[in-house]
């Protein structure tokens, strides 16, 4: 473990800014109205050094008149700022500066700033509170493909003077860093505690790191790059998704319980980071079907590579069957516009001024978010929409089905990392259970996908191993009311797990009268969703289908 801190030390050390940017002018701000850091000088002299290594030229000052004419810099820096430092006339032509496109970074103090201006608090997220003495802590990386903190591993540990705020930011931003309160004294946000972190404001972007207090930090190689890559994404040179992302869990983050690998090749894996090699085949998440969901994840390419990621298609050993039942989202920097990145390979092709914009170039981390709702696929790159689509292929359905990524060739080389889920909703046909004791698939006509699960009795039980309870809210049944009724409960894990919920299940509903029931479900059990049906002596009912809801 040790070995890889210091390489990622010295990794740290040697990065620098994609070559071939445009160049940009920096305005770096360091007025005080309160407590003055003796930091300011190194800052600034910090910032300067980034400016000369990476084609952006800084200028430094403490006059608040500066603001009146912004137009010449693609980014504010606050550095250290304390107190109230602008007047109202400069407060409007700021909030006019950065919804109009402009980019804002704020450095440690300058959440202890401007505390009677409500926009700037919007604009740093979050107030200063307090703070215990200066000591070492570890900083926890939640977001590993933004410019500011791509450098860095899973944990890092550094010393500085760590703020406690007044209120949580989580919910308005996206959080990069958090702060491990069990690893120092002093923390007293509950555990949950961000530290650094970006969003979208109006056209423009806010970058804030609550780190940099002392006169050490700014000689620091991997802080210099978390302040470049901050200022990077805040002018708008490097492109990132910052939207508030809350509600996620861990597909990858450096283990691959739960994924199999199907067809040659494979996946090397290294500081919880996939790379591809050999092909052609697929990594496949094979322990859950999703319905509709987002699924995010971080890639970066090397050179002309091909790769891509693949939904909707059933469980096979075989890759070709994700090609042929499924859909593909292509990262290729060159091809057809129907097969390169953003497109739904042989499809649709992406919104390509949309999708230039908003990409990074090979070399550099990019974000994707596919958003699946029924057979709607809509692409995110770096938090920008570039292609909506609606599958209209009978043999082909997003409804439902499985998650994976390609390994393309020998010579195509492509990473990822931090593939997470939100699952908004999963529909499930009834027989598509994976274990069960005492129940029957019934075929019907009339049933959603031509059968039920049926001859229901009390203490039959199934389960559906590729589906999770995690985070699930509600329950629908679609049920066939002909028997006795009874109920059925929603248990997590095993048919003797934590009980979710309970709905009950009218009896005699007719020869063919379906109705659905439905219950909320509470409690954080995880694992594969299991239904055990309850009731009287004698056939209950029959299940079709159900739905499970997710936490939004």
């Amino acid at each position: 473990m040790l070995s890889k801190l210091l390489t990622l030390t010295l990794v740290a050390a040697t990065l620098t800014a994609t070559p071939a940017e445009p160049a940009y002018d920096v305005l770096v701000f360091s007025k005080t109205a309160g407590f003055r850091h003796d930091a300011i000088p190194a800052g600034i002299q910090a910032v300067r050094d980034l400016g000369a290594a990476n084609d952006f030229t800084v200028t430094a000052t403490e006059d608040a008149g500066a603001f009146t004419d912004l137009a010449g810099y693609e980014a504010v820096v606050f550095l250290n700022t304390t107190g109230d430092v602008l007047d109202d006339t400069q407060q409007a032509a700021f909030q006019s500066y950065v919804d109009g496109g402009g980019g804002y970074v704020g450095v440690h103090s300058a959440a202890d700033t401007e505390y009677d201006w409500a926009y700037y608090g919007r604009l740093v997220g979050a107030y200063f509170k307090n703070h215990p003495a200066i000591q070492p802590a570890t900083v926890r990386t939640e977001d590993r493909a933004h410019p500011a903190t791509a450098h860095l591993g899973p944990a890092w540990t550094r010393t500085d003077e760590w703020y406690n705020y007044r209120a949580n930011p989580r919910a308005s931003v996206h959080v990069l860093q958090s702060l491990d309160e069990a690893t120092y004294s002093g923390g007293d946000m509950g555990g949950d505690h961000p530290i650094t972190w970006c969003h979208p404001q109006e056209r423009g972007r806010a970058f804030y790191t609550g780190l940099g207090h002392t006169i050490e930090s700014y000689a620091d190689p991997a802080f210099r790059n978390v302040l470049l890559g901050g200022i990077r994404y805040a002018a708008g040179v490097a492109q990132a998704d910052c939207r508030p992302e809350n509600g996620y869990s861990a597909l990858y983050d450096g283990s691959t319980a739960g994924w199999s690998q199907a067809g040659p090749g494979g996946f090397a894996e290294a500081d919880a980071t996939l790379t591809s090699q050999g092909g052609l085949g697929l990594l496949w998440y094979s322990a859950e079907e999703l319905g509709s969901y987002s699924l995010k994840l971080d890639w970066r390419v090397t050179g002309d590579s091909n790769s891509g990621v693949f939904v909707g298609f059933p469980a096979s050993d075989d890759p070709w069957s994700a090609v042929n039942n499924g859909y593909e989202v292509q990262i290729d920097a060159t091809d057809a516009p129907d097969r390169t990145t953003g497109s739904i390979y042989g499809f649709q092709a992406a919104d390509l001024a949309a999708r230039d914009a908003a990409l990074n170039p090979p070399g550099s981390w990019n974000t994707y978010e596919l958003l699946v709702e029924g057979e709607r696929l809509r692409v995110y790159l770096n938090g920008v929409l570039i292609n909506d689509f609606t599958s209209t292929d009978p043999r082909r359905s997003l409804r439902q089905g499985h998650v994976g990524i390609q390994n393309h060739g020998d010579a195509d080389v492509v990473s990822f990392r931090d593939i997470r889920v939100k699952r908004l909703s999963a529909t499930v046909e009834g027989e598509a259970c994976t274990a069960g004791g005492g129940v029957r698939v019934v075929r019907r006509a009339s049933a959603g996908g031509g059968a039920t699960l049926g001859r229901l009795d009390d203490g039959d039980w199934a389960g559906y191993e590729r589906l999770s309870a995690q985070g699930a809210t509600a329950f629908t049944a679609r049920v066939r009311t002909t028997g006795v009724g009874g109920t059925v409960e929603v248990r997590a894990g095993t048919r003797a797990g934590p009980l979710l919920g309970t709905v009950a299940v009218p009896g005699r509903g007719g020869r063919e009268r379906y109705r659905d029931v439905t219950t909320t479900l509470t409690g954080s059990a995880s694992g594969p969703v299991h239904l055990v049906f309850k009731g009287r002596r004698g056939e209950l009912f029959e299940l079709d289908s159900f739905t499970l809801r997710y936490a939004r």
